[in-house]
């Protein structure tokens, strides 16, 4: 049994326990770092941990989770060639040999996203708490303002329309599925992780199975301008400022609102910095959203919130940024190892493999509805592939029962 006071050494240990959390729900593709902390929810009672201390192993888990996720969504799940148009855009620097640019481009991204939104997150928040429960009462308003936003950042008027028709079949999907699911075996992430497995995984993991796989990869030296870097990193922070308060609003969205602060001038590699900065820096705003108003906005939050964690800035402070430390050595060091691996294992066996996993967390998360889940999800997720569009209009799964007041 782990030690139940909250000493430094105490703290220091599940803060180094859940950055290990973090690097597995990372790297394995359908676990996410909300499952572990609502597991850890369960299971704190037989641990013996103190509240702060398993709010410590929560947070880095989810605080390293933001980095080290880029590793599988770019060394898995790589389409064949003639599917590039419609890949994600870490995915077309992978097929062009770029892939360890891509993972360093993703970790200068998030590392710079957390030493600005630290320092930022102290007045903005103080802001927020005043505007907050005046903005509460038109938050649907606000979030369908952030829909319609993300629509007509598309290009053309059939991206719009398939971004619309994706929006409406997740929303569906998100009101449609109940979110108890009593019968699972671990009551860790209800059906929301089949719901995500099936939105953002399988059809990308499918569209590889006859793909060609993980080409050589070049040297990892970084042709974004020092410049282009910077402000693509702080775009996306500003971004995550400006969706970290709200509830439902993921860092994909944030990432799509930071794209037009960009330069421009090379997408691909501005919207691995962007993405990767927003989703850090949603997870940092979002913290102190938690300690400051009382509001959880994450999985890892709510399971927080719940263990009865206690809402000191300081230890969690130190802990984002310990966590996001081992985060970006943890994507240096492991992701040219997960481009080595994938290179030399069968491409169908790989994928096939990480589809088989997927269904098996998604039963024992939801059990039998996490199976129904999982494959309706999944024919929706081929809705922005096949048509062009972002498939951030598939977060509708959250956004649209908040809209709707579901």
């Amino acid at each position: 049994m782990l030690p139940t006071g909250s000493s430094g050494a105490v703290l220091a240990a599940t803060t180094l326990a859940g950055c290990g959390l973090g690097v597995c729900s990372g790297l394995l593709p359908g676990l996410h770092a909300n499952n572990l902390a609502m597991l850890l929810v369960a299971v704190a009672p037989s641990l013996g941990l103190a509240p702060l201390p398993l709010g410590c192993a929560m947070l880095s888990a989810g605080i390293v989770h933001t980095f080290l996720d880029v590793v599988p969504s770019l060394a898995l799940g790589v389409p064949d060639a003639a599917m590039a148009a419609s890949a994600l855009p870490g995915h077309e620097l992978v097929l062009g040999g770029r892939g360890r640019e891509a993972l360093r481009l993703s970790a200068v991204g998030s590392g710079l996203a957390l030493a600005t939104a630290v320092p930022v997150a102290v007045p903005l928040t103080a802001v927020a708490a005043r505007v907050y429960p005046r903005l509460r009462p038109f938050l649907p308003v606000v979030l369908g303002v952030v829909v319609l936003l993300g629509i007509a950042t598309e290009s053309t008027w059939r991206r719009r329309a398939a971004g619309t028709a994706s929006f409406l079949l997740a929303a569906a999907l998100g009101v449609a599925t109940p979110q108890t699911t009593p019968t699972a075996p671990v009551a860790a992430g209800g059906t929301l992780t089949p719901l995500f497995a099936g939105l953002f995984g399988a059809p990308v993991l499918l569209d590889a199975v006859d793909g060609g796989g993980v080409p050589p990869q070049a040297d990892a030296r970084l042709a974004l301008s020092p410049r282009a870097v910077t402000v693509a990193a702080g775009a996306g922070t500003g971004a995550g400022a400006a969706v970290g308060y709200l509830p439902g609003v993921s860092a994909g969205v944030a990432s799509v609102l930071a794209l037009p602060f960009t330069s421009g001038r090379d997408p691909a590699r501005e919207y691995v910095v962007a993405t990767s900065g927003a989703n850090t820096a949603t997870a940092v705003f979002a913290l102190f959203a938690f300690v400051v108003l009382g509001t959880p906005r994450s999985g890892v939050l709510v399971a927080m919130s719940d263990a009865g964690v206690p809402q000191r800035l300081l230890p969690l402070l130190a802990v984002t940024v310990v966590a996001g430390s081992v985060g970006v050595a943890g994507v240096l060091v492991l992701g040219d190892a997960a481009f080595v691996a994938a290179r030399r294992l069968p491409q169908r066996a790989l994928v096939g493999g990480v589809l088989v996993g997927v269904a098996c967390l998604s039963v024992a998360f939801a059990g039998v509805t996490g199976i129904v889940a999982l494959a309706a999800a999944t024919v929706v997720g081929f809705v922005p592939a096949r048509f062009g569009c972002r498939r951030v209009h598939l977060m509708g799964v959250l956004l649209g029962p908040i809209v709707l007041g579901v």
